[in-house]
């Protein structure tokens, strides 16, 4: 028996879902892409591994309840531009001192 040809709608429902799936997966791409970047800035600020680096993003992230993507772009906008919302930097140095050797450079402890 041959397989009955799909309805219009269930096509076009296919094509949605489809299409959603696609955009869903450029976000991953762009959200994993600036974790990436973050996780770089970490490892060169506090001389730590890359699994080490990953490890930190998640420290900060659980304790300040603050989404993982969201603290990675608040470090990147820090390395562009010098600021951080202190609630970050004090969470970001108590991990690295956790991790690595170095603090934040700019603060207060120094």
């Amino acid at each position: 028996m041959a397989p009955l040809p799909h309805e219009p709608a269930d096509e076009t429902d296919r094509i949605l879902e489809l299409q959603e799936e696609v955009d869903q997966l450029k976000e991953a791409v762009v959200s994993h892409a600036v974790v990436d970047q973050a996780i770089g800035m970490v490892v060169a600020l506090g001389r730590v591994s890359p699994e080490q680096g990953w490890a930190v993003l998640k420290e900060v992230s659980q304790h300040t309840n603050i989404k993982l993507r969201h603290v990675a772009e608040l470090i990147l906008r820090w390395g562009r531009n010098g600021e951080m919302p202190p609630e970050i930097s004090v969470e970001l140095e108590e991990a690295l001192e956790r991790y690595g050797p170095t603090q934040i450079p700019g603060s207060a402890q120094e």
